[in-house]
């Protein structure tokens, strides 16, 4: 199994034969608005693309989306919404979002109910596990998805945590399932008010220390309410003596 760190949640998962685009946000730099209105009002996204991040995605087979109503460019823009639409990807989400999805033209293929999970995943099996993108009056207002578990044969196990926090669902599913590979957002994400709506360093670091196993750190220096660097996770990580992986814009990661 591979990984590819494209910018912010955007990743391309290859299992075998396929090639799963997570999440895709494909504007280029500044064409979104800012994500608070006081502080870091940058436009978003703050990079670029990575080099070779076109050639890369010209051999994506599906795409997989965690969450997208409610505003949430970060996870599918108009661009990335486009590029489905014209190539015709096959774009699997959960019932939830299939709706908002076939509006804009995208080839749906729609997963089981949550209740009768684990399902078929090409070839494979998938799971749904809660994300809480936010707590308080910030988290009713948030859209807040599901982050998924992915077992494919031959391949080590996979956790997508999606956009959450450490919760007790999250810790549930890594007691009980043990991912080999698991892929979290560390970006610590906050508006204006209200707590953060993502992991930070200090949960991702409890995570690390929870799994035991390979944890990917993404969702880092893309977007402008993101105020965790990759060079503040790093040095956490290693004074907290836990591996964590924090791949550049564009680099891939074998498993």
């Amino acid at each position: 199994m591979k990984i590819q760190q494209l910018r912010n949640a955007t990743i391309i998962i290859e299992f075998g034969q396929y090639r799963v685009l997570v999440d895709p946000m494909l504007a280029r730099q500044g064409a979104l608005p800012p994500l608070r209105l006081f502080g870091a009002r940058q436009r978003n996204p703050m990079v670029e693309l990575p080099v070779g991040a076109r050639a890369a995605l010209e051999s994506v087979t599906h795409c997989l989306i965690t969450h997208c109503q409610k505003g949430h460019f970060d996870h599918l823009d108009r661009a990335g919404t486009q590029w489905l639409r014209e190539r015709q990807i096959p774009v699997i989400c959960t019932p939830h979002d299939a709706s908002y999805l076939r509006q804009r033209g995208l080839n749906v293929q729609v997963l089981l109910p949550e209740h009768e999970y684990p399902g078929p995943f090409l070839g494979g099996r998938i799971r749904t596990i809660r994300c809480t993108h936010g707590l308080g009056i910030v988290g009713r207002l948030m859209e807040h998805g599901v982050g998924f578990l992915i077992e494919m044969p031959g391949e080590p196990s996979l956790y997508l945590a999606g956009d959450t926090l450490l919760t007790d669902a999250v810790r549930a599913c890594v007691r009980e399932h043990r991912p080999a590979v698991s892929v979290v957002p560390a970006g610590g994400a906050r508006f204006d008010l209200g707590g953060d709506i993502i992991m930070g360093i200090d949960e991702v670091i409890e995570f690390a220390q929870l799994s035991g196993a390979a944890v990917v750190a993404n969702h880092l220096e893309a977007i402008s309410h993101c105020p965790v660097s990759r060079l503040a996770l790093a040095e956490a990580a290693t004074r907290a003596q836990v591996e964590v992986l924090i791949p550049q814009d564009g680099e891939v990661l074998a498993f």
